[in-house]
């Protein structure tokens, strides 16, 4: 999508009638000039319309970490929910009115002997619909090779420590499949409610590469 920078850019209005911006220093890339030449014969062909495309901006822009923070939070306090989360997380998922879509969305729970670490190997597959843009780190050849090769000196690097016999589990995201990691309670938050545990859930405890937060 054209960048925003306020200082700089101006509105345009496509010939569809459809309004983006575009920035006067910095010329298209490759992908944006295609983005916006598909979005307009979309248009021009009434398969959608402008409306359409800015409704589903807005809920793609919505998407955050704060939503997988809200099935944690939910598995955390409700065992029934969380035995449905590791059956199958795309329907619990859909359950708290999070739409991922047609791709299969897997839970994986760390415990005090297991810690699983999600990766993927080829791109950057990623549950985006729980947890929003992927960070930068994620789609580095250098992540995407050391996490399978030397998980644990990787996770060293993010602040993660694991004692000897817990055991780090690498699951490789594709296409069709993602994955979302379960992370353990952490001790002291019997009192705290719903709400209050998913301030604890980090976007980086949901992928393995940290842990929750401590109240």
């Amino acid at each position: 999508m054209p960048h925003d920078h306020p200082s700089h850019s101006h509105e345009g209005m496509s010939p569809s009638g459809h309004p983006y911006r575009a920035d006067n220093d910095t010329a298209l890339t490759y992908w944006q000039r295609m983005e916006i030449a598909v979005r307009e014969l979309l248009v021009e062909k009434g398969a959608v319309t402008p409306e359409e495309v800015a409704r589903q901006i807005d809920t793609m822009d919505a998407r955050s970490p704060a939503n997988g923070a809200a099935v944690v939070a939910r598995a955390w306090v409700d065992p029934d929910f969380k035995a449905r989360l590791l059956q199958d997380a795309s329907a619990a998922s859909r359950e708290m009115g999070f739409d991922i879509g047609p791709l299969r969305l897997i839970a994986v729970e760390n415990t005090e002997s297991v810690h699983n670490l999600i990766v993927c190997t080829l791109c950057s597959c990623y549950p985006r619909n729980l947890l929003g843009l992927p960070p930068d780190w994620y789609k580095t050849r250098a992540y995407r090779s050391r996490a399978v090769i030397e998980p644990r000196a990787v996770l060293r690097e993010f602040g993660v420590e694991l004692p000897d016999h817990v055991q780090v589990r690498v699951h490789d995201s594709t296409a069709d499949m993602r994955y979302v990691v379960l992370p353990a309670r952490p001790a002291g938050t019997e009192g705290l409610d719903e709400a209050e545990l998913a301030a604890l859930v980090t976007r980086d405890s949901m992928i393995g590469t940290g842990l929750p937060r401590t109240p």
